[in-house]
């Protein structure tokens, strides 16, 4: 048994408007009101941070943004630095989600600054990592995240990184239904974290938090916590309804 606390976040993606938003959090604080043991964090899109931040301001529920640019400020046209999520309430930053890699040419160069700039800017970064359905079957998932942790974490001491999270999200299981089962996903973060030993040293290793995503949902997030080394959830869609959401979080009380 480890001492690493639980962190189910929901990741919103392009969905919902401000006002959508902002009742999903409201019905969602409710129902988790009572959460013992575990980190609560939502990301919705930026236009609804702000809104969403007054609703879950002093609940259980944590703020974060889905993406960051690595510059503080600057015409760069489209972008938001780490000041602004901040400002608009954020604790934490998804860095690197396949989908900003597959869709807008994101690379482990790019999340290395932007690691960098959530850092400096006091935001906790949730760094994305995992292997497509192609990498997995040419038996190059190993390969694949070592480049990816080696890579994105380059240059960081374990001090800078003492409030990094990791989430490993196989993209051939993200909204596609498949789910690895407990024991691939094990498998791999396992992996993970002994490539984080091996890089940062053991007592880092042990204290660093490795979520998994993937089509979690209610019905298999106790199998999934029950591995030792898996650490939590980044949720997708599952986590767009505040009801289904809430038995994710409140998993260990069913």
């Amino acid at each position: 048994m480890n001492n690493r606390r639980p962190l189910i976040a929901g990741n919103w993606k392009m969905y919902k408007t401000c006002s959508e938003a902002s009742e999903t959090a409201r019905h969602l604080v409710k129902l988790v009101a009572d959460a013992k043991d575990v980190d609560i964090m939502i990301a919705p899109q930026f236009t609804a941070l702000a809104p969403v931040s007054e609703v879950v301001k002093g609940s259980l529920v944590s703020l974060g943004g889905q993406n960051l640019f690595w510059e503080k400020e600057g015409a760069y046209t489209g972008e938001i630095s780490a000041e602004m999520l901040i400002d608009a309430g954020c604790s934490h930053v998804i860095i690197g989600h396949s989908e900003r890699r597959q869709y807008f040419g994101e690379t482990d160069n790019t999340v290395n600054k932007k690691i960098n700039s959530a850092i400096k800017g006091q935001l906790i970064p949730v760094f994305c990592v995992g292997e497509t359905e192609k990498e997995r079957e040419s038996k190059d998932t190993f390969s694949v995240l070592d480049k990816q942790i080696t890579k994105g974490l380059e240059s960081f001491s374990s001090d800078q990184l003492e409030k990094l999270v990791v989430a490993y999200e196989p993209v051939w299981a993200i909204g596609t239904g498949k789910t690895a089962t407990s024991d691939q996903a094990q498998e791999v973060h396992q992996f993970l974290r002994s490539m984080l030993e091996k890089i940062f040293g053991d007592s880092f290793s042990k204290t660093i938090r490795i979520l998994y995503g993937g089509s979690v949902k209610p019905e298999n997030i106790a199998e999934l916590m029950a591995m030792p080394d898996i650490d939590g959830a980044l949720v997708g869609g599952a986590s767009l309804d505040a009801e289904t959401f809430s038995k994710i979080v409140l998993f260990k009380t069913k």
